[in-house]
């Protein structure tokens, strides 16, 4: 399969997002904060970790209100997220926006002194998988919160957005300049972007170069990362040596064909998980964040926007509750643990490593294990497993990732342990008929 053949399966996957950054160059660097864990950081703690990091924004998925009042008066710019369950009510009632709007912006605006700048209508609300589920409630949604914002009084100081997935355009040709939207939503996608252009505000995309390895074990690596060395796609004049910038600009270019080519783009979400899949490990992770801050910290653009865009990396920390729907590495985008332990090392910029959170306070040192005694060929050790997986993180075990290889004890005692942990070492939390014990070894 040639170049341009892996170029055009990778935008035929939804691999792709972008965000906004046309009209200013970058200053800090932007990272989403998921909250889909068992045991959430407290957000004081989570708010120190962006700050000692370099981090001055920040996108929420939704109206987290410890997170939102956390970063009152911080220093720290806002994206706040209205999940897809809630387009349909916002859509059917503008009161309804008004309400949302007073409740997740305004107050939180005017009492905590919280720096509020984006929202973002959804989140990949036009995604194939959907079926359209939303395709009749995002733009009238987005309509209602902008009218709840100006009546609100933040019309200029608040803009609205919506993060989509890179599955809204597409290119026939295998090539950026090929770029267009997709032609069931094509009159949606045009009406959407006027409105956003109308009101000053900015697209949003989110790219996620990982999914091309994911999807096509024959997707050349190199081709995903910024710094390799595969051969490059040629697109007349361009050479494009990642698979990042060639999604950026088949956006631009799909913006330019339709009109748009002035309209400010933000990378919502971009980065590589660390575990649950053979390419998602710490080095893959590593090497990618790197040449990402880098790109950000010297303010690079791609070929055809050379004012680089606001890039929101994701993510800040694991999410040990989120669905695995996608697949097991949904869990470990993080560039911490989900304590805010460090995972691996960055230079975020001047020679500054990261720093690890402060003031987190864990459980007593204590583990639960398959007991010595116990045997692999116990007939309730296959259900003591499975149940302890329904209930808590088990996706290190899988293949490819990074305990996929422990032997049947080993394997039992991580599930136990993992289990015991999540449910807070609760007494009862280590009998599994049985077959385990606690140790404080």
């Amino acid at each position: 399969m040639g170049r341009r053949q892996y170029l055009l399966c990778f935008f035929l996957l939804c691999l792709i997002t972008s965000d906004r950054g046309l009209v200013r160059g970058v200053v800090g660097l932007a990272c989403n904060w998921g909250t889909q864990s068992t045991h959430p950081l407290q957000a004081n703690i989570v708010v120190k970790l962006l700050k000692e990091n370099g981090f001055n924004k920040v996108k929420l998925f939704e109206a987290d209100p410890a997170a939102l009042k956390a970063l009152g008066k911080s220093g720290i710019q806002v994206m706040v997220g209205i999940p897809n369950e809630f387009l349909a009510p916002l859509a059917g009632s503008v009161q309804a926006a008004v309400n949302w709007v007073q409740q997740n912006v305004s107050s939180y605006v005017s009492r905590y002194g919280t720096d509020i700048r984006y929202v973002a209508v959804g989140n990949e609300p036009f995604l194939q998988t959907y079926n359209d589920s939303f395709l009749n409630t995002t733009f009238p949604a987005l309509q209602n919160i902008q009218a709840a914002l100006i009546k609100a009084g933040l019309g200029r100081q608040v803009k609205i957005t919506v993060p989509l997935n890179a599955d809204v355009y597409q290119t026939e040709s295998g090539l950026p300049s090929g770029g267009d939207f997709r032609s069931d939503i094509r009159d949606l996608m045009i009406s959407i972007i006027k409105f956003l252009g109308d009101n000053n505000a900015p697209l949003t995309i989110n790219i996620y170069p990982f999914l091309s390895l994911y999807a096509d074990p024959h997707f050349p690596v190199d081709f995903a990362f910024f710094n390799g060395s595969s051969a490059p796609v040629v697109d007349g004049s361009i050479s494009y040596t990642n698979v990042f910038e060639a999604n950026f600009d088949t956006l631009i270019s799909a913006l330019e064909k339709n009109g748009f080519s002035s309209m400010p783009v933000i990378v919502g979400e971009v980065g590589w998980p660390t575990d649950g899949d053979i390419s998602a490990n710490k080095d893959y992770a590593r090497r990618f964040n790197q040449a990402l801050v880098d790109r950000i910290n010297q303010g690079q653009g791609t070929p055809k926007r050379k004012t680089p865009p606001d890039i929101y990396l994701f993510s800040l920390t694991d999410e040990d509750a989120k669905s695995v729907r996608p697949g097991n590495f949904e869990r470990h985008w993080g560039i911490f643990y989900y304590d805010g332990a460090i995972k691996y090392q960055l230079d975020m910029g001047n020679g500054k490593p990261l720093a690890p959170a402060k003031g987190v306070k864990y459980l007593a040192r204590q583990w639960c294990v398959m007991s010595p005694d116990a045997s692999i060929s116990d007939p309730n050790l296959t259900n003591s497993v499975d149940y302890a997986c329904s209930y808590a993180d088990c996706t290190s075990l899988g293949y490819g990732s990074s305990c996929g290889t422990l032997d049947a004890k080993s394997n039992a005692s991580y599930a136990f342990n993992v289990y015991y942990q999540t449910v807070d070492q609760r007494k009862d939390a280590c009998s599994f008929s049985n077959l385990s014990t606690i140790t404080k070894n």
